[in-house]
């Protein structure tokens, strides 16, 4: 088999890759690994900063999602009892899109087989060879047997647990925050129009919509705490001591997903060797804090495929500085995700477990509420909109 760029993943990264260069006329084969009844109901992220869908609506892979995803301007800051309004749309002029990642990735995956796209659905044993040369080689078995795909480049968006990550090299710069969050997915109508952030002396919890019937709940939790700790009761116990204020009830349901996710990130560069590109989690991720992981994977997206169009056209300069290109935002939102984190966690223990860290939390937090300015700047970052320096 040949082909001009072997897409490996299909995820958001890869499919938006696939879907831009399908409609560029460029060739290209998606590899996945799992079926595709399983990415098509994995749920993920749910947040879609204004730019990104600004990005996918220039390149016709928006409809669906504009016609029907709720828009978000606001959230709340609950702490000591009392509810603290963020209003970061009047501030920065822009939104979240509410859209499970899991109906975006359906969208995208119907768009590129609909129009002609090929695909390989679960997919093992791949590996790359040649990609330092001008024409790698993808192998890869299905259960058809063993297959080679000849390319011109190789995207590599598998993800944290893929392959392509092993072949870059580089370095690999990480982070772990020392705690857990408690993820739950419960089927209950959201309490508030907005996220809801709150900030206790018995640790962080939030709270964020998906859709009409189902909400998006985090509970802060020892790294590597077992989810059988937590039963039905102890869970909306929680929930309610962290979120619920006056006038700001939670509303229960039935827990349909729980797991526990260890805060870590991490970075590698550079994101590129060779005819190899990563984009996604096969090249960083950012912990779910901040809500930034989707959104870093269509801007690797868009950044990959509008230079691969460049080569074709004759201009090699952009994929030689798409791995730099990338780094500017990714390393914005890691910085942007620890400060978060610090207002999130550091004052939240009761006693905290740095002292010192938890009122540097409780001072950032005031400017942010008391000064216009500051909460400017954070609107910006908080939406995006001022990520590339």
């Amino acid at each position: 088999m040949e082909t001009r760029v072997a897409v490996i993943g299909a995820g958001p990264a890869g499919l938006a890759v696939a879907n831009v260069l399908l409609h560029r006329g460029i060739g290209c084969v998606l590899l996945e690994a799992e079926s595709r009844e399983f990415i098509e109901q994995r749920p993920r992220a749910g947040f879609v900063e204004e730019w990104a869908v600004r990005g996918l609506e220039a390149r016709g892979l928006a409809d669906k999602l504009l016609a029907v995803a709720p828009r978000h301007s606001t959230f709340e800051f609950r702490f000591e009892g009392t509810r603290h309004p963020f209003d970061y749309t009047e501030l920065s002029g822009q939104h979240h899109f509410v859209y499970p990642q899991q109906i975006l990735v359906t969208d995208l995956l119907a768009q590129y087989l609909d129009g002609g796209g090929e695909a390989v659905f679960g997919v093992r044993d791949v590996a790359l060879d040649g990609i330092e040369s001008e024409r790698p080689v993808v192998t890869y078995r299905d259960a058809a047997g063993l297959h080679e795909l000849g390319c011109d480049f190789v995207a590599g968006c598998d993800g944290a647990q893929g392959v392509t990550r092993k072949y870059v090299g580089g370095r690999t710069f990480r982070h772990d925050y020392g705690i857990g969050w408690l993820a739950l997915l419960a089927e209950a109508p959201p309490s508030a129009d907005g996220v809801l952030f709150g900030i206790h002396p018995r640790g962080f919890a939030a709270h964020m919509a998906r859709t009409p019937a189902v909400t998006r709940f985090y509970l802060q939790v020892p790294p590597g705490d077992d989810v059988d700790n937590w039963s039905h009761e102890r869970v909306w116990h929680e929930l309610h001591a962290r979120l619920g204020v006056p006038g700001g009830a939670i509303t229960e349901g039935p827990l349909v997903e729980k797991r526990v996710l260890d805060m870590h990130n991490y970075v590698t560069e550079p994101m590129s060797r060779g005819r190899l590109y990563l984009a996604g989690e096969s090249a960083h991720l950012v912990a779910p804090i901040a809500a930034k992981g989707l959104n870093l994977a269509l801007n690797d997206a868009f950044l990959l495929t509008a230079a691969i169009e460049a080569h074709y056209g004759g201009d090699g300069e952009p994929l030689a500085a798409y791995s730099a290109t990338c780094l500017k935002r990714v390393w914005q939102y890691q910085e942007f995700s620890q400060w978060l984190s610090d207002i999130f966690h550091s004052s939240t223990l009761d006693p905290p477990s740095d002292p010192f860290r938890a009122r540097l939390a409780q001072a950032r937090l005031r400017r942010l509420l008391h000064s216009r300015p500051a909460a400017t700047a954070f609107a910006e970052i908080y939406i995006g909109k001022a990520a590339d320096f």
